[in-house]
């Protein structure tokens, strides 16, 4: 009898350790570096802006926080590399909206954001201004409108790419103000600079943060603001909805998600580390510099985002028709 009560005593024992062992994970987290596995090349809005994030969640954290560049495919090696990573919290996916928009855009994406991704939280977005060479004609927005009507086809945007953000803002902007525009994609924003500023290619979209320092040198100039609102740093420059184009607004958002299934605790806790981060003086005073604003989310809020966002981008691919590839 008394071997009985000592074996029930053991497994019981043993189940209450079970159930502590992953609330005691948690709280230990997190017990080595951190990753953030950012889905574009170094020197972009996304990859600035997570890197000075991340020093001060290494702060929060007690641990190193690592950035990681993984561009190629469009953002899908790092969103494909983070789906199959373990789901416990030391590696993470630092994307923008590029994540809803290669599920809409790709006939087999290899994940499911819905699905494969938790939210973590997001941290900044930012809109974008629409540029064209000094030595385009318009003078305003709504001269480029004008003369893009009475000439079909012949007025045209870069892009950093087929499926790309900066496609999404502009081929959005044609369809909101019922312009035929041609779509010139390019590897990336940056080479299709030279090519805006001469006046080869009418127009391009890009965040404030790049097109400062062009505008500032008077090789680009903008007409317009993807904004709901008038900037801080340009309360001068009109929104596009203000120059006849009402109800149209698009930013470019950063945020950080984890594989599905990580637990709850262990993503609060990054959370915790990212919104105490963005809540800076310094990162939000950089923010504002750059024409960005701070977003705060919980995970929760973040993870019906990520849905709302990959269903909506969905519904613009298919309403722009564009093709899959």
């Amino acid at each position: 009898m008394k071997a009985l009560v000592k074996h029930s005593l053991a497994i019981a024992a043993m189940a209450l350790l079970g159930a502590t062992a992953p609330a005691l994970a948690a709280d230990a987290f997190p017990t080595k570096p951190v990753r953030l596995i950012v889905s574009s090349a170094a020197g972009g809005f996304l990859d600035v802006n997570v890197r000075l994030v991340a020093r001060y969640m290494s702060d929060k954290l007690g641990q190193q926080v690592v950035v990681e560049n993984r561009p190629g495919a469009g953002g899908l090696l790092a969103f494909r590399s983070v789906k199959a990573s373990p789901a416990d919290g030391y590696t993470l996916l630092a994307a923008g909206n590029t994540v809803a928009i290669q599920q809409a855009v790709n006939r087999e994406p290899g994940y499911d954001l819905a699905k494969d991704f938790t939210g973590v939280g997001p941290l900044t977005r930012t809109p974008f201004l629409l540029l064209t060479a000094p030595s385009q004609p318009d003078k305003d927005l709504g001269a480029m409108i004008t003369r893009a009507k009475a000439n079909p086809a012949k007025l045209d945007y870069a892009s950093a790419g087929n499926g790309s953000t900066t496609h999404l803002v502009a081929a959005y902007f044609a369809q909101k103000a019922g312009l035929d525009l041609t779509h010139v994609p390019y590897k990336g924003n940056s080479a299709a600079w030279p090519d805006v500023i001469s006046g080869r290619v009418s127009m391009i979209f890009e965040p404030w943060g790049t097109a400062a320092p062009m505008i500032r040198e008077g090789r680009m100039k903008a007409l317009g603001v993807t904004s709901t609102k008038r900037l801080e740093v340009l309360p001068a420059l009109p929104t596009i909805a203000e120059q006849g184009v009402p109800g149209y607004s698009f930013y470019f958002w950063v945020g950080l998600m984890a594989p599905a299934g990580t637990p709850k605790e262990v993503v609060q806790k990054l959370s915790d580390a990212l919104r105490s981060a963005v809540n800076m003086p310094e990162v939000k005073n950089r923010f504002r510099d750059d024409g960005a604003e701070a977003m705060l989310m919980s995970p929760d809020e973040f993870t019906h985002f990520l849905k709302d966002e990959a269903t909506g981008m969905s519904k613009l691919v298919s309403d722009l028709k564009l093709p899959k590839e």
